[in-house]
């Protein structure tokens, strides 16, 4: 099955939640329009015009810019889907101003960021809602 990406697709809540179901443990419905109205970019990766990935880039307004919400459907995942999500990400963050591009990831995740070109650095977090 071929896959179609684009950018900033017009998603709506629908589609957005039945991905998060798929790609998240324990996801619950959420409003997503709040986030496309201070992103950078985003990219959708389709299949028959369904949604079976897709990765934001929120930005600072300045020459920060962030990489959030990579997500791909279990059903089709190992086909390099995240890969070229990403790599959209860094083209439309470089297109859209950013100098560096940033991303938070979990310690099973370091391999796939490292191949495309992340660099570990330190960063600090705290959580600020229980």
């Amino acid at each position: 099955m071929e896959i179609e990406y684009s950018d900033n697709p017009n998603l709506g809540n629908e589609a957005l939640n039945a991905l998060w179901a798929s790609a998240w443990e324990a996801s619950s419905a959420r409003d997503f329009q709040p986030i496309f109205s201070r992103n950078l970019a985003h990219v959708g990766a389709f299949a028959d015009a369904r949604l079976v990935g897709f990765v934001n880039v929120a930005w600072d307004g300045g020459i920060h810019a962030f990489i959030l919400d990579t997500c791909v459907d279990p059903a089709f995942r190992r086909q390099g889907i995240a890969s070229s999500l990403v790599e959209r990400a860094k083209i439309l963050a470089r297109e859209g101003g950013a100098e560096w591009l940033h991303v938070d990831f979990e310690p099973h995740l370091t391999g796939f960021y490292r191949k495309l070109g992340f660099a570990s650095t330190e960063a600090g977090l705290i959580r600020l809602r229980d």
